[in-house]
């Protein structure tokens, strides 16, 4: 418990103090202050170190993302979607993604809960990747790792989290994504942004995946739930496929999922516990063997691990 404890605290501190050099690069100029909390941010960021403390496994292999290493890239399709989602009731499947996708996964777990009282198989939403134009060598699209087997960030693509729902639970769910956002009090500056801001890079922005996109006839209820929830200043714009990082930018890419569908991810980024919060619990990481003993997910040909 203390060294959860100590890196829970780590955690913290890193995120606090770069919010708080934001906030003061923004109350020392207003004017451009986008542009400049971004740079600091960047001067800021060293997810790779931090996270070394932190000790996650997975994690140590991140500071390879920007490895320069050559990939087979084909053209993006679908490819390693959600088993379940054919079976499991709802009516329309769709993406998202704020951030870190484990803390994510397990904020929509609750909403499939408590708005459409599922549990254990009738769950739907799984971990992945979405967003790029691109996918690896057999169409593949992989977490970060020493094979640099379809890396998923330098393929362009997010972080997100998949499910499906009834069309009329989308304001619902929509509301919760919205709500994941977290507000930083600053003296004379105040934030409002993902999670964990720590997490910086493409990998982590801020995404919402609709067939048809900004096309879509749910995109008006989408952008209204967005302002009723964030507030007047926010952006919902349609992603073109390896879109930059939002963070600090108010704004969230909303993306085609015919054009830009959902790759599942790995088995062990499913059902995981977050840095942010203490243990999920082992009723909730034990799902993951439940999907799997229910053939419901299964390999997807990507490193299970960073090796």
């Amino acid at each position: 418990k203390d060294i959860v404890m100590k890196k829970n605290c780590v955690r913290e501190v890193v995120m606090l103090g770069m919010l708080a050099c934001a906030a003061t690069a923004s109350g020392a100029n207003a004017a451009g202050s986008a542009s400049s909390l971004s740079a600091t941010m960047r001067r800021m960021s060293r997810r790779g170190a931090v996270l070394g403390l932190i000790g996650s496994p997975a994690a140590l292999v991140l500071s390879s993302r920007r490895n320069s290493a050559k990939a087979d890239e084909l053209t993006a399709k679908p490819t390693q979607t959600t088993p379940n989602s054919a079976t499991n009731g709802g009516g329309m499947e769709l993406y998202f993604g704020c951030g870190c996708f484990w803390h994510v996964q397990h904020e929509f777990i609750e909403m499939e809960k408590n708005y459409l009282n599922r549990q254990g198989t009738a769950l739907t939403s799984l971990t992945g990747y979405a967003g790029g134009k691109k996918v690896g060598d057999s169409a593949k699209v992989c977490y970060h790792n020493l094979r640099q087997v379809g890396d998923y960030g330098r393929l362009g693509h997010a972080e997100v989290v998949n499910l499906k729902i009834p069309e009329s639970s989308l304001v619902d769910f929509a509301k919760g994504y919205f709500n994941l956002f977290v507000r930083y009090e600053f003296p004379g500056v105040s934030i409002l942004d993902r999670a964990d801001p720590m997490d910086k890079g493409p990998e982590y922005r801020s995404v919402i995946g609709l067939p048809g996109g900004v096309r879509s006839p749910y995109f008006q209820e989408i952008k209204e739930t967005a302002k009723e929830i964030l507030g007047e200043g926010w952006s919902l714009t349609e992603g073109h496929g390896n879109d930059p990082d939002t963070l600090l930018k108010r704004k969230i890419y909303i993306m085609d999922t015919q054009k830009f569908p959902f790759h599942r991810g790995e088995l062990y980024h499913q059902f995981h516990n977050d840095f942010q919060t203490p243990p999920y619990g082992k009723d909730y990481n034990n799902l993951r063997n439940v999907f799997i003993d229910n053939n419901l997910i299964s390999e997807t040909g990507c490193p299970e691990g960073m090796i």
